[in-house]
This record gives C-alpha cells, sequence and structure tokens, in this order.
C-alpha cells in the first residue's frame, strides 16, 4: 500500500470552494467558473484582514 498524497494549498482549496459555488448558482461551465474563482479570490485576498 504505497498511495502517494498530492498537497494541495489553501488557495487551492479556497478556489475550489469559489468554483463549486460559482457553478452552482449560475450557467458557466467549468473553465469559466474556475476563472471567475481565481479573480474573486485574488479580489479577496487584497482586502485587509481586520476588514474581513
Amino acid at each position: 500500500m504505497n498511495a502517494e498524497t498530492i498537497p494541495v494549498s489553501r488557495y487551492e482549496k479556497r478556489v475550489d470552494t469559489v468554483k463549486k459555488i460559482v457553478a452552482e448558482h449560475t450557467t458557466l461551465d467549468n473553465e469559466a467558473a474556475f476563472s471567475l474563482a481565481v479573480h474573486m479570490v485574488r479580489a479577496l485576498d487584497t482586502v485587509p484582514e481586520p476588514v474581513r
């Protein structure tokens, strides 16, 4: 049993979560939902921590 674990960063987890939400609530395809999710996470990351 030599299962390799692929590490997933917290950034990737956030993008995936946002992508799922966008795909669920819009008619965007997977690629467009991913692209929008990346933009959204980047924008949220620029907001200062105390404001979030």
